[in-house]
């Protein structure tokens, strides 16, 4: 048997391979889930595996925008540079936790301090999209 011949009965398999898969892919079929209620009643054990997770700390933090630039620009900013966003003025800020939008908001100032009122909170579906 010839290299060539070697090299066309590889290809074969890996074709059949592809077939196969995605014939085993075309036979999987959509389960559905039970919706989640909150009418069905929590174990103490559950209560407290939930309290646990309840407690694990994550970075929450507000965008309001990116810009790509180069190191050669990044080192000629100074005091009263402007950098230019990939956002219009009036848009919506980002609100990401551990890196994962969740929300958009507007900024607010509350006693003060500036803060985000939610605007629009991302559903899970959408998230479980993204991933993806």
């Amino acid at each position: 048997m010839s290299e060539k011949d070697d090299d066309l009965s590889m290809w074969d398999e890996a074709l059949d391979e592809q077939a196969e898969a995605k014939a085993a892919a075309d036979e999987a079929q959509a389960v559905e889930l039970e919706e989640l209620t909150e009418d069905a009643p929590i174990s103490g054990e559950e209560k407290r595996k939930l309290d646990a997770i309840l407690d694990i700390p994550v970075t929450i933090s507000m965008e309001v925008g990116r810009s790509h630039i180069s190191i050669r620009n990044l080192l000629q900013l100074n005091q009263g540079s402007v950098v230019e966003l990939d956002r219009v003025a009036g848009e919506s800020l980002d609100v990401l936790v551990n890196g994962t939008l969740i929300a958009h908001g507007e900024v607010v100032v509350v006693n003060d301090k500036f803060g985000i009122r939610l605007t629009d909170v991302i559903s899970q579906i959408e998230r479980i999209k993204k991933l993806k």
